[in-house]
């Protein structure tokens, strides 16, 4: 007599062989969806030039140390930091975002070091203020610190995100002190002087950078170093747009007073045009080319007019 089983075999074997089969599949494409989603969700060049006009700056507080804090805390919790994603994060996969960060943070700080070292000492053989140097310190720390490199030690160590809202609070600690009238922001045109001067110092940098890519750049159609630089210099660019906005409203009287407003308003404007630029594939081409735009040098001539815009301010203050 014949088995039952033996004239229906199990239904079950073949649908269970297409699964296992189609699992590799869909693995691939879920781990696809994944990081391809993700990149779209979690990519933002934050550029907007109204950022920080409502100022966290308490009253008689300072309204660039309020930006800079704003700015920092923006883009480790607002945005997320993207420099130190690690492999299981649709963000290790970015590009242009991680240099933006990068470049707006190494602005932040380089200002920061001008306002510890100039603006908030009543003169040179004081004592620098000990929020906003321990703030500047906690800046310098790299920006790619994930919790967990095994390629130097198998131990936690800090991350970036951690390190930098310490400097946040800091940087808010001091204003707190600058508006109870406990701690030092200078208002003189001297001070003010050196550290512009101290930006125009960075922009020579970054134009020198500029320069030197797009002399080698030999006419190319495909150049995956250029947008690097130039996210790099945006963020620069756009952190100094703000951060020298709201030092102008700190420094609104003696700007006024030594002549230098419009002056000022045209520096400022500049530097928005340079922050703002973002094409949608960056193209490092020939000067000279009929069909190839070169997006570095047209970064780096408003990142030129703005500088001397820049020293313009400071020729006025000089008088």
């Amino acid at each position: 007599m014949m088995a039952v089983s033996d004239v229906h075999p199990p239904a079950r074997r073949p649908l269970l062989r297409r699964v296992l089969f189609g699992l590799p599949a869909l693995i691939v494409l879920a781990v696809a969806g994944w990081y391809l989603i993700g990149m779209a969700v979690v990519n933002r060049i934050d550029d907007d030039p109204d950022f920080a006009i409502a100022t966290s700056a308490p009253e008689n507080g300072s309204r660039a140390i309020a930006a800079m804090a704003d700015l920092v805390e923006r883009e480790i919790d607002v945005n997320e930091w993207t420099p130190n994603e690690p492999f299981f994060k649709p963000g290790v996969l970015l590009d242009n975002m991680p240099n933006y960060q990068t470049g707006l943070l190494a602005a932040v700080q380089r200002f920061g070091v001008s306002v510890r070292d100039r603006l908030a000492r009543a003169r040179g053989s004081s004592q620098a203020d000990a929020d906003l140097t321990r703030a500047m310190g906690l800046l310098a720390y790299p920006g790619n610190v994930w919790v967990w490199n095994p390629t130097t030690s198998w131990a936690p160590t800090a991350t970036s995100e951690s390190q930098y809202r310490q400097a946040v609070q800091a940087l808010r600690a001091y204003n707190q002190r600058l508006a109870a009238g406990e701690a030092v922001l200078e208002k003189r045109a001297d001070n003010l002087l050196d550290s512009l001067d101290a930006i125009a110092a960075d922009l020579g940098s970054t134009s020198a950078a500029i320069y030197q890519a797009i002399d080698l750049s030999q006419n190319r159609w495909f150049d995956f170093s250029a947008d690097d630089l130039f996210y790099t210099d945006k963020g620069q660019l756009y952190a100094y747009y703000i951060l020298l906005r709201e030092l102008g409203l700190d420094y609104a009287d003696v700007i006024a007073e030594r002549g230098a407003a419009s002056n000022w308003a045209e520096m400022l404007d500049s530097f928005r045009m340079a922050a703002i630029l973002q094409p949608w594939v960056v193209v490092n081409g020939g000067l000279d080319s009929q069909v190839k735009p070169n997006h570095l040098a047209a970064q780096g001539f408003l990142l030129l007019r703005a500088r001397t815009q820049l020293r313009e301010v400071t020729n006025i203050l000089l008088r």
